[in-house]
């Protein structure tokens, strides 16, 4: 097993080039034409300056392949040195562009926040800047050096490259492989450079052949107009203005000119299309190389009352994190939206989990299983935040953590898989390089070892070790699902957060997927919590199940009290709507309406519009929970309506 480096990537890469004639045709030219300025010295047939007035003006002929100019001097030799000249200033000015515009593109669209309002600011002075009165003005100031003009339309050039940069990284940014690269404790350079720049290079070499064209017809213009060496040095501007001011009398000496500079545009033009397609292709089947072969394949929660059911000389009390807890949760409020005005996604949600426990976390879409999940490890998106609760890991409080210190956390502490696994693998690399660069975030381990560690990962997750030379494109999504797992793994948590993880799947895979975290919890004692809306995946996996419905608690109890009897009206819907349950020849039940968003909860229960047994009363005021026998609790006030009705209904 080996995993592949981006320099093997790459060599991929420019293998597909390779298989585009317009892509070979364009490189060779550009070859030709670079190799031949640089080899100017050796390959020139004549002196660039050696003038011969009886030969003046001449067409191309066996002596001179491309004639002679006014003076008689050899035009292929001064077209030759003359390229150093102005391929030179193209590459001073793509470099200086480069330089500016990646890493500030990529941090304003990654990291965004302050980060990315300065840079923009930047960037709109940039762009008010009229470049060519600025160029024209360091010319005249540095003596006509060509090479702080170069420097300067870099410069200026940049603001808008930053711009498409950032776009690019802010799609990227989305993407859940790069969530999943932040869960296992990365940091944000490592990811910015391992994983989001690989991503725009598409983007990135298409900018820089075309800004490399628009470059050199500045560079031949400034030329053209007599800025930088001055005659008889030869460049491909001067030569242009000197066979324009004979087109007259000589129209030869515009072509082999003129001619150097259009061919060498449209082979940048075409060379970039070219590695467009290229990169796009290490992405769909027409990337797969040739020849390739595809791989064959305990205990309760312990619950504690609600901060807003107790009176006040209790409720410090009863907010206290319970120590034998792995992790504690307390009075968790996440809202999303600008500070003082945020919209409230999840409010007043208490629980515990205890080592080696696997708890379930159930509810309909929009419940706020998953922001629950992503507010644990601190990574809720766009503008959502904690406002208010604790979140406590083995006595440590994480809210209030800045990212370098969560970044500690995660993976290493806290591990997630989500239900998408194979948007969760980068597909620029193999897959054993993403698990070998998982476990090269949490130890300081060699080459050797770090191979070693994701053949041991691999098999744990019962894997082939030869699927870590594959793409994530060519293996199946069961196979993706084993992956990230095993990524998630190799930190060794305590926790291991499982967002829907069978959802992708089909129900064989689904089973083999369940058995798998069923044999790594018993055999490395860590807890889980697995979000699910299936109650067949609790009932299998789960000892105990929280709930949840719009952004609350509504109840917990352990997984065999909640089938046998359920406390909350929620709860029993969704067992009868459960497909596991369903009857030969008899519709499914399903619950009326859908779950109203954060904006539009109301002031009582928030599920007192779907609830058949729902009063008046549940509808005046929020909702306590009420705290039952057996550890159980029940976010209602019609619990004796309820059982009674499911009294009647199985006598």
């Amino acid at each position: 097993m080996s995993a592949k480096s981006p320099r093997a990537m790459s060599t991929g890469l420019f293998r597909r080039v390779l298989r585009k004639p317009l892509g070979v045709v364009s490189g060779v030219v550009l070859i030709l034409i670079v190799g031949g300025s640089l080899a100017a010295r050796w390959i020139a047939p004549y002196d660039p300056l050696a003038q011969d007035f009886s030969i003046v003006k001449q067409g191309p002929s066996a002596a001179h392949l491309l004639g002679t100019d006014s003076l008689g001097r050899d035009i292929l030799s001064r077209l030759l040195f003359g390229g150093q000249e102005s391929l030179g200033g193209v590459l001073v000015a793509v470099v200086t562009m480069l330089i500016i515009a990646i890493p500030l593109g990529i941090l304003a669209g990654y990291v965004g926040g302050l980060a990315d309002r300065i840079i923009l600011r930047v960037v709109d002075v940039l762009l008010s800047i009229p470049g060519t009165i600025i160029t024209l003005a360091v010319l005249a100031i540095f003596n006509n050096s060509m090479f702080v003009a170069m420097v300067s339309v870099g410069v200026l050039a940049s603001g808008a490259f930053i711009r498409v940069f950032r776009s690019a990284a802010l799609s990227v940014r989305q993407e859940l492989y790069i969530g999943a690269a932040r869960v296992a404790g990365l940091g944000r350079l490592r990811i910015m450079a391992a994983h989001v720049l690989p991503q725009i290079r598409g983007v990135l070499l298409v900018q820089v052949t075309l800004f490399s064209a628009a470059t050199l017809g500045i560079q031949t213009g400034l030329a053209f107009l007599a800025f930088g060496p001055p005659p008889p040095a030869p460049t491909w501007g001067g030569m242009v203005a000197e066979a324009a001011s004979l087109i007259q009398s000589s129209p030869w000496l515009l072509v082999p000119s003129g001619g150097i500079i259009a061919v060498t545009t449209l082979a940048l033009c075409l060379l970039g299309d070219a590695l467009r397609d290229a990169n796009q292709e290490r992405f769909t089947l027409a990337g797969l190389e040739r020849g390739a072969r595809p791989v064959r394949a305990g205990a309760g929660a312990v619950l504690v009352p609600d901060a807003a059911t107790v009176p006040d000389a209790d409720r410090e009390e009863a907010l206290a994190p319970n120590p034998d807890a792995l992790l504690s949760v307390r009075g968790l409020t996440v809202g999303f939206g600008a500070p003082g005005r945020e919209t409230t996604a999840i409010q007043r949600v208490d629980f515990d989990i205890r080592p080696g426990e696997v708890v379930g976390l159930v509810g309909e879409s929009g419940s706020g299983k998953t922001v629950t999940a992503l507010a644990l490890l601190g990574l809720l998106a766009g503008n959502g935040r904690i406002t208010g609760g604790s979140i406590r890991l083995a006595g440590e409080e994480l809210v209030g953590m800045s990212n370098a210190e969560l970044r500690t956390v995660r993976g290493a502490r806290i591990a997630m898989i989500s239900q998408e696994p194979m948007v969760s693998l980068d597909p620029s690399f193999r897959v054993g390089y993403q698990i070998g660069e998982a476990i090269r975030a949490h130890e300081r381990v060699g080459r050797a070892e770090t191979q070693r560690r994701t053949r041991e990962l691999l098999a744990s997750v019962r894997l082939d070790p030869a699927v870590a030379d594959r793409y994530p494109h060519e293996i199946s999504g069961g196979m993706a699902q084993r992956i990230a797992i095993a990524m998630a793994l190799a930190g060794r948590p305590e926790l291991l957060i499982a967002d829907e993880p069978t959802t992708a799947l089909d129900v064989t895979v689904q089973a083999d997927i369940l058995d798998l975290l069923r044999t790594l919890q018993e055999e490395t004692g860590m807890a889980i919590i697995l979000v699910s809306h299936d109650w067949g995946v609790v009932a299998d996996l789960c000892s105990r199940a929280i709930v949840m419905y719009a952004g609350e608690v509504v109840e917990r109890a352990a997984v065999s009290e909640i089938f046998a009897a359920p406390r909350h009206p929620y709860t029993a819907a969704l067992l009868r709507s459960n497909p596991h349950g369903a009857r030969p020849g008899e519709p499914l039940p399903t619950i009326g309406g859908a779950v109203p968003p954060p904006h539009e909860w109301p002031v009582g229960c928030h599920f007192a519009a779907r609830c058949p047994l729902a009063t008046e009363a549940c509808r005046q005021a929020p909702i306590d929970m009420a705290h039952l026998p057996g550890h159980r609790s029940s976010r209602c006030i019609r619990i004796d309506a309820l059982a009674a009705e499911l009294s009647e209904v199985a006598s």
